[in-house]
């Protein structure tokens, strides 16, 4: 069964752990599909009914992005509103095609673990603050998994560091 990764990063070129995340899922066809959403969809018109075909066709998915604004990057939330539409994702008999699949994040996070947390800096640890995509999630009648966290990008970014966080990204998705 291919995973699904809906990578939504508007600059993955000059990304050192996203580019790097997509150039090993790359090697993988026959066990995922990459769909990038800003190279598929830079003027940002979405094509939903193609979105929902894809959606369709994986049992698992996953949406790799970084961390910006304490949230996704600003296509991310178009396309939920979107694709996710009455009638389809939730709401009436013929709805609900997500349901039973496999959802989880994939994020990049700029600053160390403990700043996510109750003491820390943003006082909030990444499972709340990613709650909004659970609920989202869950209303849809997918099944949410705890999100992939790679946290320290800003302050730790080594050749090293970013090779370790393959094994683990990876890891993660085969998981699900």
């Amino acid at each position: 069964m291919k995973t699904l990764i809906i990578v939504v990063h508007p600059e993955i070129q000059t990304s050192l752990i996203n580019s790097r995340w997509v150039g090993e899922l790359g090697k993988f066809p026959d066990k995922y599909t990459l769909h990038q959403l800003y190279e598929v969809y830079p003027d940002g018109v979405i094509d939903v009914e193609s979105e929902q075909k894809l959606l369709e066709g994986h049992e698992r998915i996953v949406f790799q992005f970084p961390f910006y604004w304490f949230s996704s990057p600003p296509l991310l939330k178009k396309w939920l509103d979107e694709v996710l539409l009455h009638g389809w994702a939730f709401g009436s008999k013929s709805g609900y095609k997500l349901g039973g699949k496999k959802i989880a994040l994939a994020i990049s996070a700029g600053i160390a673990l403990e700043g996510y947390s109750k003491s820390g800096p943003y006082k909030y640890t990444m499972e709340e603050l990613t709650r909004p995509f659970e609920l989202t999630f869950e209303y849809v009648r997918a099944t949410y998994k705890s999100p992939f966290v790679y946290y320290d990008m800003e302050f730790n970014a080594t050749a090293q560091w970013v090779e370790a966080s393959v094994e683990a990204y990876l890891g993660f998705i085969d998981r699900l």
